[in-house]
């Protein structure tokens, strides 16, 4: 069973960093491209960023490049999206997901709430 379980969320100020985790298991991650997705109240889900299956090339959404970099960990199973110099249009909940930009599978997410 494929599972991808996010975490690291939470309530950052403007200007703030998150580094979120994203721990997958039940099939082989080193062989699947992986994306953070997210999703604003009230509107449709945004590609945030995407990583090949080695990690040698990734991709970002304009709103989120030169403040977020993703990454991964094969030997872990694990993939990251460091967040710096946060804004309050980055609250959102975010979804680990299987795939690049298209996915097939994706996480329970987890909420990133940026307020003073």
């Amino acid at each position: 069973e494929v599972q991808l379980v996010e975490s690291g969320g939470g309530l950052v100020q403007p200007g703030g960093s998150l580094r979120l985790s994203c721990a997958a298991s039940g099939f082989t991650f080193s062989n699947y491209a992986m994306s953070w997705v997210r999703q604003a109240p009230g509107k449709g889900s945004e590609l945030v960023s995407r990583i090949s299956s080695g990690g040698g090339s990734t991709g970002y959404a304009e709103s989120a490049k030169g403040r977020f970099t993703i990454s991964r960990d094969n030997a872990k199973n694990t993939l990251y999206l460091q967040m710096n110099s946060l804004k309050p249009e980055d609250t959102a909940v975010y979804y680990c997901a299987r795939g690049w930009g298209l996915y097939d599978y994706r996480g329970q997410g987890t909420q990133v709430t940026v307020s003073s």
